[in-house]
């Protein structure tokens, strides 16, 4: 997962619609039209915030297949832990993200 720099992390938690999917799929994976339920805001919303916590690595995008063959994406907040450091230099992020083990061997694989 590429570095992501502090401001445009901070920019994106200070959404309250990022911070609510966030919430919403921490336990369990939602879709889309279920989070614009939960959060009474429109599916263009939830699909921007969606692809945005995506590109960060903070929300991870599973399919889901009904009895009938329909099938829908479904997600779920990836971000376990944020911390904030401050030095002289400025402010530096940490952020721990779940996932299943093969998520986690490809992106140290992309890494090198």
């Amino acid at each position: 997962m590429p570095e992501v720099p502090p401001a445009e992390l901070f920019a994106l938690l200070d959404d309250e619609y990022a911070r609510g999917i966030l919430r919403a799929t921490n336990s369990t994976a939602m879709s889309a039209p279920q989070l614009a339920e939960r959060l009474n805001v429109s599916r263009p919303t939830v699909y921007r915030r969606v692809e945005r916590l995506q590109e960060l690595g903070l929300l991870a995008e599973a399919t889901e297949v009904d009895d009938d063959g329909h099938h829908r994406s479904i997600y779920r907040s990836r971000l376990d832990r944020l911390v904030v450091t401050a030095d002289d230099d400025g402010f530096a992020v940490s952020v721990d993200r779940s996932g299943h083990p093969a998520d986690r061997l490809t992106e140290m694989w992309e890494e090198l």
